[in-house]
């Protein structure tokens, strides 16, 4: 049958239902015994491409269409309009707060590799509010068996099921940060200063300070013996603990300006699983289902490129301006697209030439082309190794540069 939805502050219950943190510190009671997982999830690499769904709208079916074949030309990811909260949120997993009736829910998650994929068994899908001090993300996961096992601050959470958080404020491709969370609360937060594939490495002891998370069951936590509906999340970022992945920090701190675009992706990691003694445990031998918000198209989280847009209004947020609003067009987001082809190509022909190419033409790259270039884009070889730079003239005149390097790091402006 289908739980309740019984509450319990942290510490307090029979069936630890509730689990509230409004620190960095993660105590969390277990009350059914589950086997110990061991493994690590492997991430497979693809090509590239980028591909927008917008805010959930009438034209949502024709683009999740043309997810399919997303390598065919650029189409942004997906976005979503940040409006500053209406009213105090209290952090407690329900999300029932006036502020939060007032947020628009996202599209629905779908699978990491897109369309090529089937849509996920369970719905996934998030919402957002800012104020001065924090990003509020707020997270519905459905789910007919909730489990948890991980009660430890900073470990492997994905062993779990478990929601997930990928940020990157200045939208450069490095430098951003990752964090996950599963249904006892118990989080790990991590820095990447650029991708795994590019030779990043975690870095642990990066602690989001002033984290305020927690989550609330639908049902019951590790009780094969019924149903439950969802379980959901609620976290308070504050946004100084973020100051550290903007390569330039104005005045005001890392507060948004109204229409201020960071890049920003979720991911729901889900295992099958079985009961067979009355406890859960993963299916041995099948892989992780990876749902996640804006398609990636390959099992691989860490390519920023493929990120959403959150975009910040200053506005207070209605129900009514939140379903109807749109993101605006990144205008560095066809350049971005061509530029990171290039990447790619310059990986494939190192791999298979044992030195990056000199000439773009090595690369055998058709239409690296758009409306806005100014004059061909450039291949210059560097100390470090190389960089393409795009000249660009946007709506206004004005002309700018824009490049992307062996690391795939992406920035605009004069080197």
């Amino acid at each position: 049958m289908r739980g309740s939805g019984r509450w319990h502050p942290q510490g307090e219950g029979q069936d630890g239902v509730h689990f509230l943190v409004p620190s960095k510190t993660c105590r969390m009671l277990i009350h059914h015994s589950i086997r110990p997982m061991s493994g690590r999830l492997i991430l497979a690499l693809a090509a590239f491409s980028s591909v927008w769904g917008g805010m959930a709208s009438a034209d949502d079916k024709a683009v999740e269409n043309l997810l399919v074949r997303p390598a065919e030309g650029y189409l942004a990811p997906r976005g979503y309009v940040c409006y500053r909260a209406a009213g105090a949120i209290g952090v407690d997993g329900r999300l029932d707060e006036g502020a939060w009736k007032s947020a628009a829910w996202s599209q629905e998650f779908v699978d990491i590799e897109g369309a090529v994929k089937p849509q996920p068994s369970w719905k996934t899908r998030v919402k957002m509010l800012w104020d001065d001090e924090y990003l509020y993300i707020g997270a519905e996961l459905e789910e007919p068996h909730v489990w948890g096992t991980l009660t430890r601050h900073d470990a492997v959470i994905f062993q779990d099921n478990d929601f997930e958080v990928f940020i990157d404020p200045d939208g450069d491709g490095h430098n951003y940060g990752e964090l996950e969370i599963n249904v006892l609360n118990t989080t790990w937060d991590l820095r990447l200063p650029k991708p795994y594939k590019d030779g990043g490495m975690a870095d642990d002891a990066w602690e989001i300070e002033g984290l305020k998370t927690a989550t609330f069951c639908d049902g019951t936590v590790n009780d094969p013996s019924d149903a439950d509906r969802a379980w959901m999340v609620e976290m308070a970022i504050p946004l100084r603990s973020l100051s550290k992945l903007k390569a330039k920090v104005s005045a005001q701190g890392l507060i948004p300006h109204d229409g201020e675009q960071w890049r920003i992706n979720f991911s729901r990691v889900e295992w099958d699983v079985e009961n067979p003694e009355g406890e859960y445990r993963k299916i041995p031998g099948r892989p992780e289902h990876n749902w996640v918000w804006s398609p990636q198209y390959t099992v691989n989280m860490h390519r920023p490129e493929t990120w959403g847009y959150i975009e910040f209004r200053n506005a207070r947020g209605s129900v009514r301006n939140a379903r109807d609003a749109l993101v605006r067009k990144d205008p560095w987001g066809p350049i971005r697209y061509q530029l990171t082809r290039i990447y790619y190509a310059q990986q494939a022909h190192r791999q298979q030439h044992s030195a990056y190419a000199t000439e773009l033409t090595q690369l055998e790259l058709t239409r690296l082309e758009d409306e806005s270039l100014v004059g061909p884009i450039e291949l210059k070889s560097t100390a470090a190794g190389w960089q393409a730079v795009a000249k660009v003239r946007l709506g206004d005149g004005q002309e700018t540069e824009c490049r992307i390097d062996h690391s795939s790091r992406f920035t605009i402006g004069p080197d």
